[in-house]
């Protein structure tokens, strides 16, 4: 075994924020050897950056750092800034959660690159530099780089911003490449560009990448090691095979069985992580993860359990596995199955369900919503039209869930909201409750409000911070006239219902987590009792663990009230999850739809078996044997006139087809027509399969 690249030795991160110190980072040790690809993943505050960070020197003057940190057997936490610059970007670089705000707007990308070049090699010349900038952003993917590199970073899409970085990061041929979060705002198809891009830029330059994420499909499909962190601290490392297949901490066997999964079936329910980690104020006198485990007896809460060595079936140390746990081995032996830890919920029984009604609530046919685009502030001129949705034809049953997927920017949100104005559609129809919502008055609109209803994507914006949560789910009701002692009663109620303390109602959002907080903006959305539930990416900004609990109470509301849900998300594990239909959407338009099972089972369009392909699956096997479909560059602008199918410029079956062939996707712009059991508008849906594999 070499000496490891970097070497991190009890490292303590401590903040001194308002006279309390918050101990981030306690007692944190790993090693990365050369070439090696270590993941660390944990829920939101569990210290993953802030380790990352301490490595880089980039910390606040608030924190103190305690501990070793050795790269290439080097102490860092003796060097001063300007001799941490020397190695940042050489042989340490990081590439940041938020490209844009990591990259500098006033500055070409080119430029950007060029000076990270220049900052370590005052010998290379200017004219070499960029020419090394270019070839850098062609090796991470970037179209056209010699007109790229002289664009800013508001020009480019999040995915390609990223590539910038990731060419940034790499132009030293750094020893060690630091990766926080790099593809967590990033659609799937873009994630999996991204993840491809960094491999070859970690085989291109032998460097080690630490990778933190939450997201533990992305460590399936790429890491070698795993390191889990709670609570500031590594609870279990283990290699990622070992780390799957055998988990012995508690935590980690929670983390793994919440984490929604394309490749189980659409039937298992998820089991959510009860409670929240603690606040790190107060150094945990004995297991931080006791209050939420539901394995944790007594001796859990005397003393704090140290990072040991898990034993083999020979009854010898592995070297590879450590956990901090005091009954792991009575699961790494069987004797305390991890099924029994953690039990996957029931789901609502047959007789508490609602009687199921064949009935269309909701129905789009050809709408139609386009902006026009214009230049000019004082005499405008129109130089162009925005097809943010481009004749969409959708249909709602009662105690429904309908998925409605598709990548940033094709049209999802637009399309939700043209639904919640009520006030019919540019061109095409909306209808709900079989009412055409172009004909309504006033009032009938302001009734058939109570009918559909909203959950938005962030719980925290959607509540507001100075009504107590009485007030915010009650407030619904006020506007059609409910008695203020008829509100509260109902608000205890829904209280209940969504899994919270009637007590609650005195309280403020800021006093809740996030996954109660999404709680209460559902309680808000069903005081009307409405029949539609529009749910607008519900569940991504939850952590995996608290995002579970979400879609099983979403999933038990729907069964006992009879809802129907029109569910818009870009992760399609959670739309397998939850949905009975669903709409695969593509710069304003629906390209394939059809029961959930046939479209995850057997996708006929080459856009949906992309964005299938490049979802990551929670199981390295598996993942690692799956073909990748990687589209090429980024989703097209609504402004483009595309002549033919609109997607035939990233279309990987288009470039397999002969010329003659070609020439239908080139001029014929394809309906959707029944293929196989669902609808799908691709010309050659019936041998899409066989011509792609």
């Amino acid at each position: 075994m070499t000496d490891p690249v970097l070497s991190v030795r009890n490292l303590s991160v401590t903040f001194n924020a308002n006279g309390r110190r918050v101990h981030a980072v306690r007692g944190v040790s790993y090693d990365v050897q050369r070439g090696e690809f270590l993941g660390i993943v944990g829920e939101s505050g569990s210290g993953k950056s802030v380790s990352s960070l301490a490595v880089m020197g980039l910390l606040p003057s608030s924190a103190t750092v305690e501990g070793e940190i050795l790269f290439n057997g080097r102490s860092l936490l003796d060097l001063n800034d300007r001799e941490l610059s020397g190695i940042r970007g050489r042989g340490i670089s990081m590439i940041f959660q938020d490209p844009l705000s990591a990259l500098t707007p006033v500055y070409t990308v080119g430029q950007q690159i060029v000076e990270a070049l220049r900052l370590h090699d005052r010998a290379l010349s200017q004219q070499a530099a960029e020419k090394r900038s270019i070839e850098l952003l062609k090796i991470v993917g970037i179209p056209h780089p010699e007109r790229r590199a002289k664009s800013f970073p508001h020009e480019f899409s999040g995915g390609m911003r990223q590539r910038a970085m990731i060419a940034i990061s790499i132009a030293n041929d750094p020893q060690l490449i630091i990766a926080d979060e790099p593809t967590t705002a990033l659609d799937v198809t873009i994630q999996a560009q991204i993840l491809e891009v960094l491999q070859s830029a970690k085989d291109l330059t032998g460097a080690a990448v630490v990778l933190i994420t939450h997201d533990l499909g992305v460590v399936a499909g790429n890491a070698d090691d795993v390191a889990v962190m709670y609570a500031g601290r590594i609870v279990e490392k283990a290699p990622v095979l070992d780390l799957f297949r055998r988990p012995v901490m508690p935590y980690t066997i929670g983390l793994l069985r919440s984490m929604p999964n394309m490749a189980s079936a659409a039937s298992e329910r998820l089991v959510p992580l009860e409670g929240r980690p603690p606040i790190l104020t107060v150094v945990p006198t004995g297991c931080p993860f006791a209050p939420r485990c539901p394995a944790a007896i007594a001796e859990c809460l005397d003393g704090e359990p140290p990072l040991e060595l898990v034993k083999n079936g020979a009854g010898v140390p592995d070297p590879t596995r450590a956990v901090a746990c005091i009954r792991h081995e009575e699961i790494e032996d069987g004797t305390l199955a991890r099924d029994e830890i953690f039990p996957r919920p029931e789901p609502v029984p047959v007789e508490l369900r609602a009687p199921q009604k064949r009935e269309t609530v909701l129905e789009l046919r050809d709408m139609q919503r386009h902006f026009p685009l214009t230049r000019g502030a004082v005499f405008k001129r129109r130089v162009g039209t925005v097809r943010a949705v481009d004749g969409v034809s959708l249909q709602l049953e009662a105690g429904q869930t309908l998925g409605l997927v598709g990548e940033s920017g094709c049209g999802k949100t637009t399309t939700i909201m043209e639904i919640l104005e009520l006030a019919g559609a540019q061109q095409g129809t909306i209808s709900v409750n079989g009412i055409d919502t172009a004909t309504l008055n006033r009032t009938d609109r302001r009734a058939l409000r109570r009918d559909i209803q909203v959950v938005f994507q962030d719980p925290m914006a959607s509540l507001d911070p100075r009504m107590t949560v009485e007030d915010i789910i009650g407030e619904p009701l006020t506007v059609h006239d409910v008695k203020p002692a008829e509100i509260r009663r109902k608000v205890a109620e829904i209280l209940q219902l969504v899994g919270l303390e009637p007590s609650f109602a005195g309280r403020y959002a800021h006093e809740f987590s996030g996954g109660q907080r999404q709680r209460i903006g559902i309680a808000r959305a069903l005081i009307v009792e409405p029949k539609i539930l529009v749910l607008d990416e519900p569940v991504s900004a939850l952590d995996v663990s608290v995002q579970a609990g979400v879609i099983n109470l979403l999933e038990d509301l729907k069964d006992r009230l009879g809802l129907s849900y029109l569910f818009v998300a870009h992760d399609l594990a959670v739309i397998r999850h939850i949905a009975d239909r669903v709409a695969v959407m593509y710069l304003g338009r629906i390209v394939e739809s059809g029961d959930a099972d046939l479209i995850f089972s057997d996708p006929r369009h080459p856009y949906t078996r992309a964005l299938l392909s490049a979802v990551p699956v929670p199981d390295p096997e598996i993942e690692r044997s799956r073909s990748r479909i990687l589209l090429a560059g980024d989703l097209p602008s609504p402004t483009e006139e595309i002549t033919g199918c609109n997607f035939r410029t990233r279309c990987p079956l288009y470039a397999m087809l002969p010329e003659a062939q070609r020439v239908r996707c080139e001029t014929d712009d394809p309906a959707q027509r029944p293929v196989a059991g669902r609808d799908v508008a691709c010309h050659w849906a019936e041998v899409s399969e066989q011509l792609v594999a």
